[in-house]
């Protein structure tokens, strides 16, 4: 069962019993990351070691950088368009 299907089976308990609907699946998906972080950060500090912060910004940022240095023409094995060639040639 995904976890929409339990969502509706749960929606309907909870109407035929009066009750709240849950929150949707998803919905404090972020919430949930930001506490993992921070519960790690203050595991870390009573462990008296530093706190890993920015680990995963510093790696996407040194690919984003690393590939915004490349060409930007079209990407390997597409034909290039040749000289004089097109809508806006004159013959």
């Amino acid at each position: 069962m995904t976890a929409n299907q339990q969502h509706m089976l749960d929606v309907y308990r909870a109407a035929r019993l009066g009750e709240l609907a849950p929150p949707a699946p998803g919905i404090h998906d972020w919430q949930v990351f930001r506490e993992v972080r921070d519960h790690q950060r203050s595991r870390a500090a009573v462990a008296g070691r530093p706190a890993r912060t920015r680990r995963l910004r510093a790696v996407l940022a040194g690919l984003f950088a690393s590939s915004a240095k490349r060409s930007p023409g079209p990407p390997p094995g597409c034909a290039r368009p040749v000289a004089g060639t097109g809508s806006g040639a004159r013959g």
